[in-house]
């Protein structure tokens, strides 16, 4: 008996090593700003987390024999208050990964009143990755992001306002480019417009009142240039958390610049689906998204 449970142990544990397979401070060396919060990062529900302090992501990357060379950053929701790190995070990661896609969790500092916190963990995070490329036997021309709800806004976010890397940086991460080669967004937060924006996900990333020069900052159906990667969009019509408007609005934003786009609104689903099965169509997603990728040429 006590050798089956060693054997067990054994199995399990090889079974997480093989499964996650880093997990990297997004600033080793201390992040350039704080985001004031000093209270011990803590669960909420057992599955998502809250009071951010420090940025960590975790890299699942796929096995030699089926990697297709493209990479995925996550940002999972939560409205910018707490982290859904389990079926808009992780669970995102290992389908990825059985996928041939090396999946990337961003567990992105919270706020608290410092709107620039999040976006530039994102930023650092792609940077990051780009640079590791090579030894993690990723394409640094195809790594994308995805993001859920107020994780779609902050990965619509670096999608729509990033940089190439500063090539006379000191900083070997510096240097790299944060520009996303693809997005994948669930029922995203786009705008910050209060006819259609999400209030809580506005007021828990650039605070109270109406400043609409910071909130028109984060509409980022108002940010979308040529320069705006092609994009996936997943939703469903019966979203009453994050109208569908922000995904159709980005969508048009997104045909303007003849961007490559595919969005799939599905009848029911509801907000917050990640990868939960509802025993629905919109369980179909994940599906479309990787034969998307193919029409894309990013994966074979």
């Amino acid at each position: 008996m006590k050798l089956q449970v060693l054997l067990f142990a054994f199995i399990f544990v090889s079974f997480m090593i093989s499964a996650q397979d880093k997990t990297l401070k997004v600033w080793p060396n201390g992040a350039p700003n704080d985001n004031g919060m000093k209270e011990p990062e803590e669960k909420y529900d057992g599955v998502r987390v809250r009071n951010v302090s420090e940025a960590e992501m975790y890299v699942y990357l796929p096995e030699k024999e089926k990697n297709t060379g493209a990479a995925v950053v996550i940002c999972p929701g939560g409205g910018y208050w707490i982290e859904a790190m389990d079926h808009e995070g992780f669970d995102m990661a290992k389908w990825l990964q059985s996928k041939g896609i090396a999946g990337i969790v961003l567990k992105y500092r919270l706020p608290y009143g410092h709107h620039e916190i999040p976006s530039g963990d994102a930023r650092h995070t792609m940077r990051i990755v780009r640079m590791n490329a090579k030894e993690w036997g990723i394409d640094p021309n195809k790594i994308g992001i995805a993001g859920s709800s107020a994780g779609g806004h902050l990965a619509s976010t670096v999608g729509t306002v990033f940089d190439l890397g500063n090539k006379q940086s000191a900083d070997p991460v510096e240097k790299m480019s944060c520009r996303p080669d693809f997005m994948l967004l669930l029922y995203p937060v786009i705008s910050f417009n209060e006819a259609i924006g999400h209030m809580g996900s506005r007021k828990n990333l650039i605070g109270e009142g109406n400043d609409w020069k910071l909130a028109k900052q984060y509409s980022n159906e108002l940010n979308v240039t040529k320069d705006t990667p092609p994009t996936f969009l997943i939703l469903a019509d019966d979203d009453k958390t994050v109208i569908p408007q922000n995904s159709v609005d980005f969508y048009l934003a997104l045909k303007k610049y003849d961007i490559p786009a595919e969005m799939h609104i599905f009848q029911e689903g509801g907000h917050g689906f990640g990868m939960t099965k509802k025993n629905l169509p919109v369980d179909q997603w994940p599906d479309l998204f990787y034969n998307w990728l193919k029409a894309q040429k990013i994966i074979k």
